[in-house]
């Protein structure tokens, strides 16, 4: 999404939305290594969002801020809840806190919502969902939306490791039961408890070849880097519309590895400053450069994570000048319009001056 943003005139009332502190209300076990945490508003309001979409959360972790981002795996359809399922990663410092120190009553700091991978943003009559480990977050707040409404024609594709890593199985054996989705549960093992009686191996052409109108569905994948990789090559295989084809990598975190604009190209000749008025500091920055890797190139960390404009980590407020911005759904119209800004995806068109 390319906009061309001055500094505005006068800032709008910022209206719905998240940047407060949310109340953890309950915590539910999911599978061996994987909980969901019941959060609330401390005002007892609802959060407008999209299913699909997810949330930035900033924790202090001995002594340190980090921030990661988590889908709000419950549907916007249930105000009621607002949830977010979380793995534990193993050496993962965020995931390992949720699990061990977020309990009823405890709080944390949450942005949002952020993203644009959403099936209201691609309306359609069938649908296909493939997701893989915990890529099924974002598929399942979808799904149960879809289920809410009653309208939608849903294949539900999931891949895991064994059957104890099936995240949200009861749900989906209860959704398949009634009809309301044709689920397929594919795993690559058997678990030391259970022998898997379903499809073995990994996703495949043959599984896809099997879904009933394939080609007319609206396709949602998310998984791993590997998964997303041999999907996106199977989807071409199988000849999907690659219009009709939407994915999102879960581990945003992993995205915050890849180079910001101006890495592996070389910079223009064109520069412009860049103020960073709270510090006192001037940098420059080339106009095919954005203003990130400007900040790198000049020696600073600032907070960034998928380095794409999708998790609103990097967000900072523009008090002059004009930028390119190219985000994928992770500032809000309404932040836009008061001067705000994605550092990871924003170009100078000329002197630039932030609130940093």
């Amino acid at each position: 999404m390319t906009q061309i943003l001055t500094r505005p005139e006068v800032a709008p009332t910022r209206t719905d939305g998240l940047e407060e502190a949310l109340t953890c209300v309950d915590v539910l076990p999911v599978t061996h290594d994987v909980k969901t945490f019941l959060l609330a508003r401390q005002h007892d309001s609802a959060l407008v969002f999209d299913a699909g979409q997810y949330l930035t959360l900033t924790l202090e972790i001995d002594g340190e801020r980090v921030q990661r981002c988590y889908t709000i795996s419950s549907a916007p359809t249930r105000p009621g809840t607002l949830a977010i399922t979380v793995k534990r990663v193993p050496g993962g410092p965020v995931s390992n806190w949720l699990h061990d120190h977020l309990v009823p009553g405890g709080e944390v700091w949450a942005t949002g919502p952020h993203g644009d991978f959403c099936h209201v943003r691609h309306p359609a009559g069938k649908y296909l969902f493939l997701t893989a480990g915990s890529g099924i977050t974002p598929a399942m707040s979808m799904l149960r939306t879809l289920q809410d409404g009653g309208l939608a024609d849903v294949v539900f594709v999931h891949s895991a490791r064994t059957p104890e890593d099936i995240i949200f199985r009861d749900e989906l054996d209860a959704i398949a039961a009634v009809g309301g989705a044709l689920v397929t549960v594919i795993c690559e093992a058997d678990s030391p408890t259970e022998s898997w009686r379903g499809p073995t191996g990994r996703l495949g052409l043959r599984n896809l070849l099997g879904v009933p109108d394939l080609h007319d569905r609206e396709v949602f994948t998310c998984g791993p880097t590997g998964y997303m990789a041999a999907t996106r090559q199977i989807l071409e295989q199988a000849g999907v519309d690659p219009a009709r084809c939407h994915e999102e990598l879960y581990d945003l975190a992993a995205r915050g590895a890849a180079p910001s604009t101006g890495d592996d190209a070389e910079l223009s000749g064109t520069r412009y400053d860049v103020e960073l008025r709270r510090t006192g500091r001037r940098i420059d920055c080339a106009d095919n450069e954005t203003l990130l890797h400007a900040a790198h190139r000049a020696g600073l960390n600032p907070p960034s994570m998928c380095s794409e404009g999708m998790c609103g980590t990097c967000r900072l407020t523009l008090l002059a000048g004009a930028v390119d911005m190219q985000h994928q759904g992770g500032i809000r119209q309404r932040d836009i319009d008061q001067g705000e800004i994605l550092i990871c995806c924003s170009t100078p068109t000329g002197d630039v001056v932030l609130d940093v």
